[in-house]
């Protein structure tokens, strides 16, 4: 009844998707959670064979799939950002995986069992540690900027040039052979560098048509869609296995132009990355044969998969390193996290075909190697990274930053007070304009969409405990909160209250925790900013106490946040009463009014306690002025003692 292509097309696609969800929902790896569903539909209980059911369909499906993979992938290659650690991730990227490949390729030949030939083909391909599964693994053990940054650098580097490695190793093992001759082998040089050629020159022309706004915005993403296939296509027409190079150099240039409209489209970009990720990933392990599992554990290969994890990548790690800045404790972390994925194993599976097609028979088990290699390996280092980060001190400290998503003064103010206790802080926004009040303050800011997987690829956002959704619209922020539960932890996620309006009774979204004490929107924080109010912040002692604090307040202000003894903040917020106890400090946003008359108590002490006309404040004392406009966040002179 459902033996059908349609049919097994639409449960490969479900199938992904839900494994990526279960991956989400749960912080596992998503390439484990498909891995299993794919063998448990597949080879287990053999619901499904999409190899057999699409026939001659199935190579040029995984073929395309692997190409814009790999153009997603160069297209977050933005030189200037690599920059920023260009000596560890220099050295990692090419003196390590110079080192990885030729050890990978000895381990593959001596306790693999392939030929030569085969070995170092395939040993090219497995330095690649992708972003798709190193991404999800620093979500999930919280590690400090650097060793986070080196890691997801390197994945993101290596993972495109793995593929062309194995490539070029290919035509270089068959020159040996004398399979081709040294014309030929120069003619495959030669049509791989027309190959960049046509992937630049696709890149210039199809950017400077976005700039030019000479395409319509609901084609850009479609046209940019055949353009990477029509270059793939044509480069390996002209010569085989230059296709995956050609889409490389495009995605390469587009990164590098720096492109206004790119971020346009990387929304489905995304769409079709997780597409064919989860939907391709599936479609591999499903058509694994049942033999292929049994495979795995043989001694050959297990001490292969062995050898890769305690041997191969620590010493390319470590030798590469020779004289960077790179701790100890770094280079054991690095060395240690490794995991394969995607790419992998679809260019594994490509390769099979080929060498099989080309006599090499002990390339049968090349699909087994490489699903235990990745499989092995993600599941190893899933689970490891965490506990091994902490013992070694590199994960993220309890009072780390806050990252604050929204553009508006209020928001600016408050994270102005934040970095003032010490704490990191970031802001961030859609629109460039939308950042100018963190510009004026001097804070770190980035324009981008917290939602997009992209927003990884290009910020670190590991050193962030707490996220607060601040933006001018409620159902984006209870999605931030509710997209960020799994990682962050409901108990770390904020949002402001809902503003008052027609639709509020229409919202069904669990978001976060509702900030300040009383909750208010984001409307009414800005509109009491611009009305003068400002965020003071006020120590509590033995002989200043909470409760009195409370008494005395102003009945308009807002409590923020506690700066607690320790360093670390917590947030007041409408569902848990918080409590502050001597040495604690108070931010909070309260009214100019307030303001004047405190500074008014002050001077008059200072003047023996007698009176001073509050006409003549603003004459004799510039901190009225201060007081007046909107104060600097965390002005510690205005604290009541």
């Amino acid at each position: 009844m459902f033996d059908s292509l349609l049919f097994d097309l639409m449960l490969v696609i479900l199938i992904g998707i839900l494994s990526q969800w279960i991956a989400w929902k749960f912080r596992m790896p998503a390439i484990v959670i498909m891995s299993v569903a794919g063998l448990l539909v597949g080879p287990i209980f053999g619901l499904i064979n999409p190899q057999e059911s699409m026939g001659d369909l199935f190579g040029p499906i995984i073929t395309f799939a692997v190409a814009i993979i790999l153009f997603e992938g160069s297209l977050n290659l933005d030189f200037k950002e690599i920059k920023e650690f260009s000596k560890p991730i220099g050295r990692i990227v090419t003196i390590g995986a110079f080192i990885a490949w030729i050890a990978g390729s000895l381990a593959a030949h001596y306790l693999a069992g392939l030929s030569f030939a085969v070995a170092f083909i395939i040993g090219g391909l497995f330095i690649v540690t992708g972003p798709t599964v190193i991404l999800p693994l620093l979500r999930q053990a919280k590690l400090k900027p650097r060793p986070a940054a080196i890691l997801k650098w390197e994945g993101i580097v290596v993972d495109p040039f793995g593929a062309l490695l194995a490539v070029f190793a290919f035509e270089f093992i068959k020159f040996l052979n004398s399979e081709v001759t040294l014309k030929a082998l120069l003619l495959f040089f030669a049509a791989s560098v027309f190959a960049v050629l046509i992937g630049w020159v696709a890149a210039r022309i199809i950017g400077n048509a976005f700039e030019r706004g000479s395409i319509p915005e609901f084609l850009k993403a479609p046209i940019l869609f055949v353009v990477v296939i029509s270059v793939f296509v044509l480069s390996d027409e002209i010569m085989h296995e230059t296709g995956l190079l050609a889409v490389t150099a495009m995605g390469i240039t587009m990164a590098n132009m720096h492109l206004t409209t790119l971020h346009d489209v990387r929304q489905f970009k995304e769409n079709i990355s997780v597409l064919l990720v989860s939907g391709i990933f599936v479609m591999l392990t499903a058509s694994l044969d049942p033999h292929i599992l049994i495979e795995i554990f043989k001694p050959n290969i297990i001490l292969y998969v062995l050898a890769m994890l305690f041997i191969v990548r620590p010493l390319s790690i470590w030798l590469s390193t020779i004289g960077t800045d790179m701790s100890i404790r770094e280079k054991i972390l690095v060395g240690w996290i490794a995991p394969r994925g995607i790419v992998a194993l679809t260019v594994s599976g490509y390769f099979a075909t080929i060498l099989l097609d080309s006599g090499y028979k002990d390339a049968e088990i090349l699909t087994a190697l490489t699903f235990a290699l990745v499989f092995f390996t993600v599941v190893v280092h899933g689970f490891s990274i965490g506990f091994i980060a902490k013992k070694l001190n590199l994960t993220t400290t309890d009072e780390s930053g806050v990252l604050i998503v929204s553009g508006t003064r209020f928001a600016a103010e408050l994270a102005k007070s934040v970095k003032d206790t010490g704490n990191e802080v970031l802001l961030i926004d859609q629109s460039w304009a939308g950042l100018s009040h963190a510009r004026k303050l001097g804070l770190s800011s980035y324009v981008g969409d917290i939602l997009s997987e992209q927003i990884e690829y290009h910020l670190d956002l590991t050193p962030y405990r707490y996220m607060l959704a601040m933006t001018k619209r409620d159902t984006y922020n209870a999605h931030i909160c509710a997209d960020f539960a799994p990682d962050l932890g409901h108990e770390h996620l904020f949002q402001t209250a809902f503003h008052v309006g027609k639709d509020v009774d229409s919202f069904n979204i669990t978001g976060g925790q509702k900030l300040f004490s009383p909750a208010i929107s984001i409307y009414d924080l800005d509109e009491r900013m611009n009305a003068g109010h400002v965020i003071r912040k006020t120590t509590i002692t033995k002989q200043y106490s909470y409760t009195q604090y409370l008494r005395e307040r102003d009945d308009k202000s807002i409590l923020l946040f506690i700066l607690r003894v320790d360093g670390t903040i917590e947030f007041f917020t409408s569902e848990v009463e918080l409590r502050a106890v001597a040495g604690d400090i108070i931010v909070a946003l309260t009214s100019p009014a307030k303001t004047i008359e405190r500074v008014k108590e002050r001077l008059e002490v200072g003047n023996g306690n007698k009176p001073i006309p509050y006409e003549k404040i603003e004459e004799r004392f510039s901190e009225v002025e201060k007081a007046v406009k909107p104060a600097i966040p965390g002005d510690a002179p205005l604290s009541a003692q």
